[in-house]
């Protein structure tokens, strides 16, 4: 586990506003991320599903790179260029051998303040987010949390479909890019974290020459806070030999205090380890579903809990029951000390394997500096899960597992 004395993040601000974060490795694969405070929920009604389409069209050309020279220019040394797009934040990242640094940043440069979004490629790029949507749409387990934030949010951005639809995507222009660009990305949303061999104020200086002469725009995020929330319940038939199902309430935001200890307990209820409350307590122990699990997604205003679960259709009713009991029993009961002294354990396990890997790490750096403008040590957030209490816990449950307070939909075939 890197702790304190061997894990060091080191920051740097350039004159223009864009950030950066920087930790060494002796590694001879170096990471490197853009990540920008801007997502899908920044999107105007005629704009639904551009922020991710941006996200593809950033590598169809720059005024001096074709698309085929900005893929081999990373592809062709054995490295890794890859992109994606969340709500709230649109990330661009690598990974390559360290001897290319200057490589990587300065196509980063070119592609984030340089690309021409041709027409052309454009046209060709909405076949393949098309392709994308109507992919993802072939898969319940997947498409069902995107139904279901549309139900609990509603007409908010966050209720929106990030890769919007195809009628939508067809329309995507050149101006409409360009456009969107302008009006979102600004030199105080961007952050540039990198894990690597290399001396810090070497790669600063080298960030310096790609990104230092860019001009300052500073640019506030105005986004409207989701607010009046009401529980709602939907059934949409679906052609499927299992039924899906996925329940839950809105939660604590990723600025609120309590957040950590809802990790905790979300990690306690359904989180990947095969130890899990709701899968010993329903897959173990009645065999009614195969894949059941309970998520947290924290945003900047609110946050998301809910629980997954598909199943044959003669379970799903049982399999709700089941769950909503195991939920209220948090509400009820305090967690046993040794419980919560073995989950505590368990998180930071996790963590720490987490953090083995060198890109999750280098992209959570990104978000982080985003979020909180500063990163928490693997030994910060240990201490500060150890202080979690049984009082926390169940504060946190009764908060959030409010049986009137569920949303939920099903697809039954």
């Amino acid at each position: 586990m890197q702790l304190e004395s061997d894990l060091s993040y080191r920051q740097h601000k350039l004159s223009n506003g864009i950030r950066l974060v920087h930790r060494s490795t002796y590694s001879p694969v170096a990471h490197c991320a853009i990540t920008i405070n801007v997502g899908s929920r920044d999107e105007q009604p005629q704009e639904y599903g551009l922020a991710h389409f941006i996200e593809h069209s950033i590598f169809k050309g720059t005024e001096k790179r074709r698309s085929l020279h900005i893929l081999n220019r990373i592809d062709g040394v054995g490295g890794e260029l890859n992109a994606f797009t969340t709500k709230e934040e649109t990330c661009i990242y690598a990974s390559f051998l360290n001897k290319y640094h200057d490589r990587v940043l300065e196509l980063f440069s070119d592609i984030l303040f340089n690309s021409i979004f041709p027409q052309k490629e454009i046209d060709k790029e909405k076949i393949v987010v098309i392709d994308e949507i109507n992919s993802y749409e072939d898969n319940p387990s997947e498409l069902i949390f995107d139904d279901f934030e549309r139900l609990v949010f509603r007409q908010h951005g966050l209720g929106r479909y990030i890769l919007g639809t195809p009628k939508q995507v067809l329309n995507f222009s050149t101006d409409q890019i360009k456009s969107f660009v302008k009006r979102t990305y600004s030199t105080n949303s961007i952050v540039i974290s990198t894990i690597g061999a290399i001396d810090f104020d070497q790669w600063v200086g080298k960030c310096e020459k790609y990104f230092g002469s860019i001009k300052e725009d500073n640019k506030k995020i105005n986004r409207t806070p989701f607010k009046n929330y009401k529980p709602i319940k939907k059934i949409i038939p679906r052609d499927t030999y299992q039924s899906h199902v996925v329940l839950g309430n809105i939660a604590f935001s990723y600025k609120n205090k309590r957040k950590l200890a809802f990790s905790l307990l979300n990690n306690i209820i359904g989180g990947p380890a095969m130890n899990s409350r709701l899968n010993i307590k329903i897959r173990e122990k009645y065999g009614f579903t195969y894949s059941l699990e309970s998520n947290y997604t924290a945003y900047s205003d609110v946050g998301l809990f809910t629980v997954y679960a598909a199943t044959d259709e003669k379970y799903i009713d049982k399999t709700i029951n089941l769950i909503e009991k195991e939920l209220e029993y948090y509400c009820n009961n305090k967690i046993k000390p040794l419980n919560l002294n073995q989950a505590k354990q368990q998180l930071i396990g996790q963590l720490a394997i987490q953090y083995e890997n060198n890109q999750n790490e280098v992209l959570s750096m990104g978000k982080s500096i985003l979020n909180y403008n500063k990163i928490d040590t693997l030994l910060t957030t240990n201490q500060e899960i150890e202080k979690i209490t049984a009082e926390e816990i169940q504060e946190v449950a009764q908060k959030v597992f409010q049986k009137n307070k569920y949303s939920q939909i099903k697809y039954i075939h």
